[in-house]
């Protein structure tokens, strides 16, 4: 029923009057139980033209607000990396503007190293709070899928391939951008694990695969972190695409946990208007142009189904509520609504200090590294890598950004007396695949030789190595872990060259180390780090920051010891892909099937050295419902203060199911001053170690014996405790 202007004005003065009281009381994260009666106010109040109209995209990254009531349009913007560039309404043009600069944060893999729940709120409120300085709504971020196979050509975005890690990632980062009264959008849901064919591909995996590896992330974004919006996948899952399925979006999603924020679809994922509406879609974004986007799927032909009886009035309200609910829960044109900043002193910090945090020390046998700056005369520093710069790039999302250190500006920066000179040491040639471009592997001779006479005149060689924007790209898979542009060869040629040779890998993604390894007495992983990437790769070099950043995933030795290509089954046939490894992802399949990788999940080097004590706990038998709590002494035995993350995983030592033989379960990073002994404390709960039972879709924790395993990596097991479910 049509309520006239007028009172439509006077319900919009109550409201917004309430609501933004309601709101500025309420300065967390979460959904504000006291603003629902708000939401069923207004949602009751609209038409079903309006209504409707909140539903899908009007522009590229834009819908409709509600104007009646003074509710401004939505405004959405792409995050991964920072705030994107605006685009011109409707195309992906850039908008040609001189004031959407913003900074450019480490990618996914660089935060998830640093193992660093506190920092990922920090980086997830700055992200937050520029979104606010850009007047956005939702921001689409962050993205959490596995990593399933080393080829993924998003890998570099997502966090782990370990669901504990990933959860405890990116539940502080949702908090802290919901913090800034901005939306988060926790995206690609559900198992969108492949750029291949990732808009028709058929998911076939295991109830067991998806609610142990699979789901858990978006389960704690939900439960423990409110999160307010979920972006539906390209992908299908068992037969329909997943943001018209049924069982991920309306019977596990809003059901099972209780979501009551809005599930949007991926640009253009949308297939149907009657089953995306009854079974879970609540927004559509991406489809149509301008004067059509009213034509699509969640336009004019919902509004007919409604109509027609295709579509019941509750789930278009149902639908409308949520929108509403998010537009309130952000305070959406409301006076006390956090404004945000962007490029400020602080965001570069941060930046820094996550950067810092995440770089992994693989390798140290020589002791070349820290650089000794007072000894040091000459530097060769070699490789693309080293000016390659990471803020755009690819198919993908990327940041226009007022600056961006790269690792030889770094290098300069901290050494203004070293002779520090460039060598290139390869080019960067592509080869034409579709509309995508994939990476020669052939190097240029001449390069290499210009690289090994500029090594053989120096002190030191830093080699920068590893994949960019264009080599781990969204759209694409790589067909390879083969290094790119003949990378292996000039390593090869420079540290025969030079013995002090340092390789810096900077990549977001495992690539083949068998050729280059064996020759590397030095080796240190970075990855697409963001503004300050070069200042953070340099202070580690030369050892003002002490690193202390853990890998987030499995290196194999090769590609074909991957549970993924083990299994032959990735990226599966032209219609669908079978999860084959089942809940063996990552570190599960090798470990579980004995198989020694290259570098071990959660593997890190520091310049200190920690020993771990004997560790107490709380108790050694316990109920389902306990929870348990290891406290566990480190004592850094080196000359350096540093940060330790220690690790605890969990074998079950006898099971009627198959389970891995460890699985991680807790962890924590402390900081130790050289020669000192700090405790370090680790706590889950014992339901923690429950299995998913297919045959009554239940979880379940076995009684019996169970074995904590305290670590420094998932192949570094420190101390071991015997514990007993009852």
């Amino acid at each position: 029923m049509k309520i006239s202007r007028f009172v439509g004005f006077v319900l919009l003065l109550v409201v917004l009057s309430n609501c933004n009281r309601a709101i500025s009381e309420d300065t967390s994260y979460k959904f504000d139980p006291s603003l629902e009666p708000k939401v069923s106010e207004i949602v009751n109040s609209l038409s079903l033209d309006e209504k409707v109209s909140l539903f899908y995209g009007n522009g590229k990254f834009w819908s409709a607000g509600i104007e009646r009531l003074g509710i401004d349009e939505v405004q959405y913007a792409d995050g991964p990396l920072g705030i994107r560039e605006e685009l011109e309404r409707h195309s992906w043009s850039p908008a040609g503007w001189t004031t959407d600069s913003a900074t450019f944060f480490p990618a996914g893999g660089g935060l998830s190293a640093t193992w660093n729940t506190d920092l990922a709120y920090e980086y997830g409120s700055a992200m937050g709070a520029e979104a606010r300085a850009r007047n956005k709504d939702y921001l689409l971020a962050p993205a959490v899928n596995i990593q399933r196979s080393p080829l993924g050509g998003r890998n570099y975005e997502y966090f782990s391939e370990d669901p504990v890690l990933n959860s405890n990632i990116a539940v502080p980062m949702i908090k802290g951008i919901q913090s800034q009264d901005v939306a988060a959008t926790i995206k690609h849901y559900a198992i969108n694990n492949q750029e291949t064919r990732r808009g028709s591909i058929d998911v076939q995996a295991s109830e067991r695969a998806i609610r142990e590896i699979y789901l858990p992330v978006y389960k704690a974004a939900v439960q423990e972190a409110d999160v307010y919006s979920v972006m539906c996948s390209y992908n299908r899952f068992r037969g329909p695409y997943v943001c018209e399925n049924e069982y991920l979006l309306r019977d596990i999603l809003k059901g099972e946990w209780g979501f009551k924020g809005t599930v949007m679809s991926d640009w253009g994922a949308t297939h149907s208007t009657v089953e995306s509406a009854l079974y879970g879609l609540d927004i559509s974004m991406g489809n149509g142009g301008e004067g059509t986007y009213h034509e699509t799927y969640f336009g004019d032909p919902l509004a007919k189904a409604v109509q027609d009886g295709d579509v019941p009035q509750s789930v278009v309200d149902d639908m409308a509520s949520r929108v509403v609910r998010v537009l309130l829960n952000v305070k959406k044109n409301d006076p006390t609504r956090k404004t945000g900043s962007i490029n400020t002193p602080e965001h570069s910090e941060l930046v820094y200090k996550v950067a810092s945090e995440s770089i992994v020390l693989l390798k140290n046998e020589a002791n070349l590294l820290p650089l000794s700056t007072s000894e040091l005369n000459s530097i060769a520093v070699i490789g693309d890598n080293a000016t390659q710069t990471l803020s755009s790039g690819g198919f993908g999302a990327g940041v226009k950004v007022v600056y961006e250190v790269t690792p030889l500006e770094g290098l300069k920066n901290r050494l203004p007396n070293v002779e520090i000179n460039y060598a290139k040491g390869y080019d960067e040639t592509y080869e034409r695949n579709g509309f995508m471009r994939s990476p020669a592997f052939k190097g240029d001779p001449s390069l290499v030789a210009e690289a090994v006479e500029l090594a053989k005149n120096s002190e030191y060689a830093l080699v920068f190595i590893g994949g960019n924007r264009l080599v781990e790209s969204e759209a694409s898979d790589r067909t390879t872990m083969e290094l790119p542009f003949g990378q292996a060869e000039l390593v090869k040629a420079v540290t025969a060259a030079n013995p002090n040779t340092i390789v810096v890998m900077v990549a977001g993604t495992p690539f083949d180390l068998r050729e280059i390894e064996p020759t590397t007495s030095s080796f240190v992983w970075s990855w697409f780090n963001g503004s300050e990437a070069g200042n953070a790769i340099a202070d580690v070099l030369i050892g003002t920051v002490n690193p202390s950043g853990k890998l987030p995933f499995t290196i194999p030795e090769k590609l074909e010891d991957s549970p993924a290509h083990a299994t032959n089954s990735f990226p599966g046939n032209e219609t669908e892909v079978v999860y084959e490894e089942d809940i063996l992802v990552g570190y599960r399949w090798f470990d579980t099937k004995n198989i020694d990788p290259k570098y071990p999940f959660g593997f890190g080097l520091s310049y200190s050295t920690f020993k771990y004590g004997s560790p107490k706990i709380n108790k050694t038998r316990f109920s389902a419902n306990d929870v348990l709590e290891i406290t566990i002494p480190v004592t850094n035995t080196g000359d350096k203060d540093g940060k330790e993350i220690v690790q605890a995983y969990v074998r079950a030592d006898k099971s009627g199911v198959m389970r891995p033989a460890k699985e991680l379960k807790g962890f924590t990073k402390v900081s130790v001053n050289a020669g000192k002994t700090v405790s370090s404390t680790i706590t889950f709960d014992i339901k923690d170690l429950a299995y998913f039972n297919e045959s009554t879709m239940s979880w379940v924790v076995e009684p019996g014996d169970y074995t904590i395993l305290i670590g420094s990596s998932s192949r570094d097991i420190r101390e071991e405790i015997a514990i007993v479910v009852e």
